[in-house]
């Protein structure tokens, strides 16, 4: 298993681009299995683990699926199998996705729980009720789901949470669904209209994506399209927050600034410029940080659950006590453990974190707990004095393209083992 090198105390300089996003690319791929006449073209598909494991689990569906660098061409057009295998769903978390799309596609689907980082209870109910209430019937037994969608119809429906998996599912499942489906306290991250999105090239009526109500018009079938994934917002911050730790200067290119306005605001009350234009970032960061009183992690528009490990790790080193108040998964401060062993002051108490910045942190054999954390404890030992080495590094290509090399790009010294 590799592990990741880092020598730290080295401020991050120069210009990178941002690769597309993990978590629309991956929803896009489930929704490229509803077209049945011609091919979809998807560009700017970020290399990452999850994105082979979803190709995987097309190819096994029965599509023909060929990759050419950042290009993805999904040839789903012929007969496809209606079940995914236990040992693919528990690859990634995002294979529930499959859920709705499957049963759009066959009227019936067979799929077991999915896997993912533990993050804490992460249920699947509500992606369970939402095609309830679209009229499918589901059953558990063995391990697996059965859904049965041959009595589809169209519904008015208000998620108890606005879940983007459950939003996404019910677009997928309800494209296809005769009549006019309203999703109300519907998720509003942008992944979710870059999937509206991609849908409504295929022929799909999707008005409101972004919006806590989406109105799905159904319709008969979906064609081919050509299609560009966002960027990923989240491994902008994640390498914003590299610069930050660093006391260094960054420009990111093949970004979107207003799908990080949150971020970037706490960035700047740390003391950081920061300036956006069109597709660029720049941030330049002072020689110390100053800490946040306050963080709660929340649905888009706010400040994104996924960002909270990121964060953790930058204001441990800020001057000053800062909390972070997770209120989207109950277990998602299992970083501030292994940040402890590079002598970070960190408290929990239930979904409470506080943290008084230290001078600096040290290098520490640590390992990645989980996709953020993995990127989280990157961030803490490029700030650190020392060599930290940090294991579990399939965590991170989960979601990160290339990190280290585009870290090393930055002046980062950094190596692959």
């Amino acid at each position: 298993m590799s592990k990741l090198v880092i020598e730290g105390g080295k401020p991050l300089c120069g210009t990178i681009p941002v690769h597309g996003s993990k978590n629309a690319v991956l929803p896009i791929l489930a929704a490229s299995v509803l077209c049945t006449k011609g091919v979809t073209v998807i560009q700017n598909c970020p290399d990452l683990k999850d994105v082979k494991s979803t190709i995987k689990i097309l190819r096994y569906l029965g599509a023909k699926v060929k990759k050419d660098g950042h290009t993805i061409t999904v040839d789903a057009s012929g007969k496809l199998r209606h079940r995914v295998p236990k040992r693919m769903m528990q690859k990634l978390r995002s294979s529930i996705i499959f859920m709705g799309a499957i049963t759009a596609r066959n009227q019936k689907a067979k799929i077991s729980a999915p896997g993912g980082c533990k993050l804490g209870a992460r249920p699947i109910d509500l992606h369970k009720d939402a095609l309830r209430a679209l009229g499918c019937d589901i059953t558990e037994k063995h391990g697996y789901i059965y859904v049965c969608g041959k009595n589809r119809k169209s519904v008015e429906l208000s998620l108890r949470f606005p879940s983007v998996g459950a939003t996404e599912n019910m677009l997928l499942a309800s494209c296809l669904t005769p009549g006019v489906t309203k999703i109300k306290n519907a998720a509003c991250e942008p992944e979710i209209i870059d999937l509206a999105d991609f849908l409504n090239t295929m022929g799909a009526k999707i008005i409101g994506a972004g919006t806590p109500e989406i109105t799905v018009t159904g319709v008969n079938s979906l064609h081919g399209t050509e299609y560009a994934v966002m960027p990923d917002r989240i491994a902008a911050i994640t390498y914003l927050c590299c610069a930050a730790a660093t006391g260094g200067s960054i420009c990111l290119t093949n970004t979107v600034p207003e799908h990080l306005e949150t971020a970037l605001s706490y960035l700047a009350q740390c003391g950081c410029q920061v300036e956006a234009e069109k597709d660029v970032i720049r941030l330049s960061a002072p020689k110390r940080l100053s800490a946040v009183p306050e963080i709660e992690t929340s649905p888009y528009p706010g400040f994104p659950t996924d960002a909270q490990s990121l964060f953790l790790a930058l204001l441990s080193t800020a001057d000053g006590t800062s909390t972070i108040h997770e209120r989207i998964f109950e277990n998602r401060f299992k970083t501030a453990d292994e940040l402890s062993r590079m002598g970070a002051d960190i408290e929990i108490k239930k979904d409470i974190a506080t943290v008084c910045g230290k001078d600096h942190l040290t290098g520490a054999h640590v390992c990645a707990c989980d996709l953020r954390g993995g990127a989280a404890m990157v961030i803490a030992a490029l700030s650190a004095e020392g060599t930290t080495e940090i294991d579990n590094v399939c965590y991170i290509d989960r979601g990160y393209e290339a990190l280290e090399q585009n870290l090393a790009t930055l002046g980062a010294s950094i190596k692959r083992m």
